[in-house]
């Protein structure tokens, strides 16, 4: 298949959708699309807490790949939604495992960005011998520091940003944002918890790119949302907040040191980073770092980018990565 230059290719439906029980608690949703016959490739969402939607299959050219998109615990159609009981790193990369020997694949490409690049190399770590390629994006490790970051040293460049997150707490709760924004994400009222959540989610959703994105053109024929509509958006922003939330209060379960020392283990996997010089969510230094302990992999320092996977120069080089990996059984 063809395609056009600064494109994604085109819109494709799953030909299989379903849910795997992972736990006594939590069903894991997951979709195939693509070539049914052909090379599998695994799509790790980002967040934590986002869940998978219908443009990320458009990374991968549906005449060659067999693309498997999951919602991790708690996310997108995943049940039960928002929950965090036995929701771990652990426990998100034996979903994964399981998922693949469920759908009988002997090994597969993974693609993961942000998050998602974070769960790439934890499952990396544990099952590199299930792995054909990996294509990661925006590298995060979840590192005192990138928490740090995240949570108050992004101000030097987003003030307006920051302000905006800590204005709507007291001013008596805004030395610790985090704690604040749970107690109120985690609350049982609705008129507590939505509020705060949709709050919480603009202040990361903002910061995405290195240029605002373009005001959407007026339309009179746009309806409005109906209210069950804008209730079932209420609660995946509820779910989204609470699962980050929970994931970033215990370090996201994971000991990013540990996984750059065990980074060179991974070297002989073909591996393709991509990283927005100006990414103000996942700093550049983490994919330095990460490409200084596998001297195989391949930096892709996006100049004119941010942390979105939708801004054109990261757009391009996931596509090209994808498109390089295809000559890879």
């Amino acid at each position: 298949m063809s395609l056009a230059i600064n494109n994604l290719y085109p819109e494709i439906e799953p030909f299989n959708q379903n849910h795997l029980k992972v736990s006594q608690l939590h069903d894991m949703y997951y979709e195939q699309c693509g070539n049914p016959t052909g090379i599998p490739v695994v799509f790790l969402h980002g967040g934590p807490g986002s869940g998978c939607n219908s443009t990320q299959r458009r990374f991968f050219d549906p005449t060659h790949y067999r693309v498997i998109l999951l919602d991790q615990r708690g996310c997108g159609r995943s049940t039960p939604q928002g929950e965090v009981k036995e929701n771990t790193t652990d426990d998100l990369v034996n979903d994964i495992e399981a998922l693949r020997q469920h759908l009988n694949i002997a090994q597969w490409h993974v693609f993961g960005g942000s998050w998602g690049s974070s769960l790439a190399l934890a499952y990396a770590v544990k099952h590199a011998n299930t792995i054909i390629s990996m294509v990661l994006r925006g590298i995060f490790l979840s590192r005192a520091s990138e928490l740090a970051w995240f949570l108050g040293d992004v101000k030097h460049f987003q003030p307006e940003g920051w302000h905006r997150l800590i204005s709507y707490l007291p001013e008596n709760e805004r030395e610790d944002v985090l704690t604040a924004f749970a107690s109120r994400i985690f609350s049982d009222d609705a008129a507590i918890n939505i509020p705060a959540a949709i709050h919480w989610n603009s202040y990361e959703s903002n910061m995405m790119r290195l240029l605002p994105s373009e005001p959407a053109k007026p339309t009179a024929t746009v309806p409005a949302k109906t209210a069950d509509e804008l209730s079932k958006e209420n609660v995946t922003e509820l779910a989204r907040a609470r699962v980050q939330i929970h994931y970033i209060r215990n370090q996201c379960f994971i000991d990013g040191d540990a996984i750059l020392k065990s980074a060179i283990t991974l070297n002989a996997i073909p591996t393709v980073i991509v990283q927005g010089r100006y990414d103000m969510v996942c700093p550049p230094l983490t994919a330095w770092q990460l490409t200084q302990a596998m001297p195989a992999a391949k930096l892709v320092m996006v100049a004119d980018a941010g942390h979105s996977a939708m801004e054109l120069g990261i757009l391009n080089a996931l596509i090209a990565a994808t498109e390089q990996f295809k000559s890879l059984k």
